[in-house]
């Protein structure tokens, strides 16, 4: 494609400032917002995905923001299947995509494009998940860590279905999942101009606002929201069963825990979500420009001046 259309893209942990100036963008420089949040997808979880609520979402079009129903799994690839027909869309009217998420696997396979893993046979899976039902969590993950030490560090004990999909993949092939990632795919997810910009605060700033971002939807109707959810009977393998904050409350309604130690726990998982995606943004991700001041320090007319300079550029 001799002729790339411009995609910025606003990536960094989660409570880093991204809605915020994505928003911006999208505002200044005829904008429309694509969601890259692998939580943000599901309809039901609006206030403990800090999805945009009305006043974000009536001042730019918002795309692949609840789209799904948290009974189905969203991946990389059917979220970069959504995508490519959002950019396209986008382009297409004459306006900016401004892709904007801390799920950094999605970003990877939009710029990169996805590695062919191979398929795993469903009986397979159904092996496996048996043995880490047998086991637990815990130990299926030092099991894992055995032959995969880099999918088990950034992988926690309760993301079962990740757990199960990297086991399932040394089985059948006899290489990690990390090796078969790390092959270069042909060709980007989609074609374009890409501009990333990566938001990356300091951390006592961020694990600040995580905490006060955690207060303000238990103030909004996360607790309603989290029974609404268990109402569902949705398995617990579901990534939406694994949203930050939801298995917390649920289990505050089962009268298996206290309010407020569920709500520290919750705060605690979202601050160690940060911590691995950081770790992934640092390693994984190309980056334009980094924004690494406080909150209060951010000039965002020097982030508007790159953003401007991106866009009169013509490619490479």
């Amino acid at each position: 494609m001799d002729d790339l259309s411009p995609v910025v893209i606003i990536a960094g942990p989660t409570a880093s400032g991204k809605t915020g100036l994505a928003l911006k963008v999208a505002e200044q420089c005829n904008g429309e917002i694509v969601n890259a949040d692998s939580m943000q997808v599901y309809h039901e979880l609006s206030i403990l995905t800090a999805r945009p609520g009305p006043d974000e979402t009536s001042r730019a079009p918002h795309h692949l923001f609840g789209c799904m129903s948290a009974a189905e799994r969203c991946s990389a690839g059917k979220w970069l299947t959504m995508a490519q027909a959002a950019i396209k869309d986008i382009h297409q009217r004459g306006a900016l995509p401004v892709v904007t998420g801390g799920t950094g696997l999605y970003l990877k396979a939009l710029t990169q494009g996805l590695a062919a893993v191979p398929q795993v046979p469903p009986e397979m899976i159904t092996s496996i998940t048996v043995h880490l039902e047998d086991i637990g969590g815990e130990a299926f993950k030092a099991e894992l860590a055995a032959v995969d030490p880099v999918t088990a560090e950034r992988l926690p004990a309760s993301d079962r279905q990740r757990l199960i999909r990297a086991a399932a993949v040394f089985a059948v092939t006899g290489r990690t999942l990390t090796d078969w990632q790390q092959e270069q795919p042909e060709a980007p997810g989609y074609s374009a101009k890409y501009l990333n910009i990566v938001l990356m605060p300091p951390r006592e700033d961020m694990y600040a606002a995580i905490d006060a971002r955690f207060d303000d939807m238990m103030s909004a109707g996360a607790m309603a929201e989290a029974e609404a959810f268990k109402e569902l009977g949705l398995a617990g393998d579901l990534p939406a069963s694994r949203a930050v904050g939801v298995a917390e409350l649920v289990r505050v309604i089962n009268g298996e825990l206290d309010l407020d130690l569920a709500v520290e726990k919750a705060k605690t998982a979202s601050r160690q979500l940060a911590k691995r995606q950081i770790t992934w943004f640092k390693r994984q991700i190309h980056t334009d420009l980094l924004i690494s001041e406080k909150y209060s320090e951010r000039n965002d007319e020097k982030i508007f001046s790159f953003i401007h300079e991106f866009l009169l550029t013509p490619p490479d």
